[in-house]
């Protein structure tokens, strides 16, 4: 019986855990992303400068659990935000930002693209609500 306790209790203490783990940080009041340049509509070079930018919020690098602090993600021809309570992925259509960047030089194919920006906490992980930019529009020559 004691056996079954300890274990019960440790079950418990590791759901807890895990439930906290996964727990989205709650959005600054006000908090607002969004992209400085290019503009929505912009034709660009192949490879060209995004200047990201907050309101209501400060940046700071990944890992850093500081309040109201988060780092830049740009998503790149993305259709559906990121899952909530799950980081954000890490691959060519999400960009992780995690040094506190506020400005990237990034290559893309000729086309039309889209962008856009979310921040993640020091986790990566969205907010809630999601901190995200308007999705801009932009031509690559």
């Amino acid at each position: 019986m004691k056996s079954f306790m300890s274990r019960a209790a440790l079950a418990g203490l590791l759901l807890g855990a895990s439930m906290l783990a996964t727990a989205a940080t709650p959005a600054p009041k006000g908090a607002q992303a969004f992209i400085v340049s290019p503009e929505d509509g912009a034709t660009v070079g192949q490879e060209f400068k995004v200047k990201f930018g907050v309101k209501d919020i400060s940046l700071a690098p990944a890992g850093d659990v500081t309040k109201n602090t988060g780092h830049h993600h740009l998503l790149i021809d993305v259709d559906k935000l990121p899952a909530e309570g799950a980081p954000i992925p890490t691959d060519a259509n999400h960009m992780h930002f995690g040094k506190a960047q506020t400005e990237a030089t990034i290559k893309l194919a000729p086309g039309k693209h889209t962008l856009q920006l979310e921040l993640g906490d020091s986790g990566h992980m969205p907010f809630d609500p999601p901190i995200v930019s308007k999705k801009i529009t932009v031509t690559v020559k």
